[in-house]
């Protein structure tokens, strides 16, 4: 991490250029004439004085900090953590990829993302047991453990491409928010961004879940600047729509919008000529979408140019509407039954856990208040602030449906879903919001600049103060990160990550001692030095010494599990994700 006094600027940074970005005047909000609207008369602006020979490099200078220590945050957290549930499938994967060239693993998910870790995968070059036959979860473990490779080696490089993505994802925020209300609402919406725990615990995974919701962020800011420059950004959002769509099928959803504001920038650039604008919006949207599929049968044709595809796995049925929308979706086939296999999970009984309650199902407001519980206050204050004010700023308002429709609408989506698993379904929401939440000075008031410094300040030291565990975050108001299993399990908590710590820990404390172990994830705890049982196959009154749960295997914890670990006491816990027991 950066020296305290690193961190200390943001703020004040953003507050001195919030002050100038709220006499600015220019805005790329409106470039063109609107039919009926009073412009002001030009402006006659006096030469500025020359300015200190250093200030014209005082914003990158800004701009580096803020993303530096992003990237030390997400590389620290890199390197300590073991492989979380997800990531020895997409590690696996991709290793595949490169060896095989073939489609099989992983199917309910597109392969860009999967290419992104890969060239991570490539530059590690690890042994890939070809001949193995398990499912894609024993294919990602038998690489990582039984293949003669280092999976902290491995690991690192598989999730350095995706830190990289991060980091850009961070400049696409800045620019966003710098082009709607100046340079310090830039700052501003960078600042909360790199000190979001939520995007720094994930950007600093191989996972999918940062680098979708970056594309989609990227596609809509270009969607923003077609106003401009229709022929350039029209197909660069495309481009960029189908990125994310060839990383995740859950942003599905956003296709509709994001043409659709392609086409009403493209209108709005040609409001001085109306006779052809409509049917120029019409192609405007038409060549973003057929970007959009080439880029998605571009991923596919990386990976394999022959397109051969047998799933390895039962693909379930999909009838009604749902199986015809599959079926017209103008991709491969191998991205048709990734689908149909993602409708399969949607008709899962899974579990949930929310504020002390387990339940079979989900719950429409699980991630409302997730977010609400592992979102910085000054966060959300920023973030309800910023969506009035790009609302209620008339210069503004029409930026507001680039920024906020497309959040709202994947919010809304990922609300109706059955996996009530994480914030990390809602990685879109801190990118978006932070855009908006940098705009919140744009308001009249003569505070609002100093308001967001502080909150901004409040954000950063919240973040710093959980370092390195950024997985397990909550904000004060429901206890920090040691409280966050008592309200939330999974990925907002307890992922797997821990269990090189939890083997350090055992190591230093309690050596020579007997260990039960339930651990929920996919390292393989032998290989970390941690020799245990299953305390659940034997009887309880034969377990006895020191008793090591995960987390969310607390949370869900029944029958004999809830019986050992209301017969023992706590005695410590590492990476607020693991607890010790001693019965």
């Amino acid at each position: 991490m950066g020296r305290p006094e690193d961190h200390s600027r943001h703020p004040a940074a953003g507050v001195a250029a919030g002050r100038i970005m709220a006499h600015e005047q220019h805005s790329v909000l409106d470039p063109v004439a609107r039919d009926g609207e009073e412009h002001p008369p030009p402006r006659v602006t006096a030469p500025r004085p020359p300015g200190r020979p250093g200030r014209r490099w005082l914003l990158p200078l800004l701009v580096f900090v803020l993303l530096a220590q992003m990237a030390a945050a997400m590389v620290t957290t890199a390197v300590q953590q073991t492989p979380t549930i997800d990531e020895p499938v997409y590690v696996g994967t991709a290793a595949d990829y490169l060896h095989e060239h073939q489609l099989r693993l992983n199917p309910e998910h597109p392969p860009l993302g999967k290419l992104v870790i890969a060239a991570g995968v490539a530059v590690a070059d690890p042994h890939v047991d070809t001949s193995y036959t398990g499912d894609q979860g024993a294919f990602g473990r038998h690489l990582l453990y039984e293949s003669g490779n280092d999976p902290w080696r491995l690991m690192f490089w598989a999730r350095l491409p995706v830190i990289a993505l991060t980091l850009l994802s961070g400049l696409v925020v800045f620019a966003f928010a710098r082009e709607l209300a100046g340079a310090g609402a830039g700052l501003a919406a960078l600042a909360l961004y790199a000190f979001s725990p939520d995007v720094i615990a994930h950007g600093s995974l191989a996972t999918l879940d940062v680098p979708a919701a970056g594309f989609v962020l990227t596609s809509a800011w270009l969607a923003w600047r077609a106003r401009l420059r229709p022929r350039l950004y029209v197909p660069l959002s495309g481009l960029a729509l189908g990125a994310a769509l060839a990383t995740k099928m859950s942003v599905l959803p956003v296709v509709p919008v994001l043409l659709a504001l392609a086409a009403w920038s493209v209108w709005r650039a040609g409001a001085q000529d109306r006779r052809r604008t409509l049917l120029r919006a019409a192609a405007a949207a038409c060549v973003a979408a057929a970007v959009a599929v080439a880029v998605v049968w571009a991923a596919y044709l990386v990976v394999d140019p022959r397109l051969r595809w047998s799933p390895e796995e039962h693909v379930p049925s999909v009838h009604g509407l749902k199986g015809l929308l599959v079926q017209l979706m103008p991709f491969p086939e191998a991205y048709r039954d990734g689908m149909r296999i993602q409708f399969g999970f949607e008709n899962y009984p899974w579990q949930g856990f929310l504020f002390g309650h387990l339940y079979t199902g989900s719950l429409w407001y699980y991630l409302p208040a997730a977010l609400l519980v592992k979102t910085p206050l000054g966060m959300l204050a920023l973030w309800a602030a910023g969506a009035v004010a790009m609302v209620a700023v008339r210069r503004l308002r029409p930026a507001a449906p680039y920024v906020l429709v497309p959040a709202g609408v994947l919010l809304a989506a990922a609300m109706t879903g059955s996996r009530d698993f994480g914030t990390r379904y809602a990685l879109f929401v801190p990118m978006f919001l932070a855009v908006a939440a940098g705009c919140a000075p744009a308001v009249r008031w003569r505070w609002a600049p100093l308001v967001t410094g502080v909150l901004v300040l409040f954000v950063a030291v919240s973040s710093l103060r959980t370092f390195p565990y950024y997985l397990p975050y909550s904000n004060e108001a429901f206890g920090g990160p040691a409280k966050t299993h008592l309200r939330l399990h999974d990925s907002n908590v307890d992922w797997g990550q821990d269990l090189g710590r939890l083997a350090d820990r055992l190591r230093e404390r309690y050596r020579g001692e007997r260990i039960w172990l339930v651990y929920k994830g996919s390292g393989v705890p032998s290989y970390y030095g941690i020799h245990a049982s299953d305390p659940r196959k034997v009887p309880a009154s034969d377990v006895h010494g020191l008793l090591v749960v995960s987390d969310s295997s607390v949370a869900k914890a029944q029958g004999r599990l809830a019986e050992l670990i209301a017969g023992s006491r706590p005695v410590d816990e590492v990476g607020h994700s693991i607890t010790i027991y001693r019965r």
